[in-house]
């Protein structure tokens, strides 16, 4: 069984930077982020492989969004920038053997997610 606890929500200004942590409790695998806003379905972000040499990003977030893991701690981070308003959002981080999985944004099959954490970015 895995856990996952985000952390590093907020309220930004456009343009701003925000970084977003999950903290992760049982065994590692492949780890990626998502997002939901209001009335839309959720979306990948960005995830990571087990050993953090294998990322993807989604073409909205690529050049502005990096993410990154430590195996040591057990923690993965998502440091965003040069924000902008339709990047607000819930931010959920999400835990899967498959990476390819998070990659495809197979939302249903992920087997573990985070509680979420809001992020706004005014204009």
């Amino acid at each position: 069984q895995v856990q996952l606890v985000e952390s590093g929500g907020g309220l930004v200004q456009t343009g701003g930077s925000l970084r977003l942590g999950c903290a992760a409790s049982g065994r590692t695998y492949a780890m990626g982020w998502f997002r939901q806003a209001p009335g839309m379905e959720r979306e990948f972000v960005a995830a990571v492989g087990w050993s953090g040499t294998n990322i993807y990003y989604a073409d909205s977030v690529k050049g502005r969004f990096t993410i990154s893991r430590d195996n040591t701690k057990n923690t993965m981070s998502l440091q965003m920038s040069t924000l902008k308003p339709e990047d607000s959002a819930v931010y959920y981080c999400a835990a899967d053997p498959s990476l390819s999985k998070l990659r495809a944004g197979r939302t249903q099959d992920i087997r573990y997610w985070g509680q979420g954490t809001q992020v706004t970015v005014s204009s």
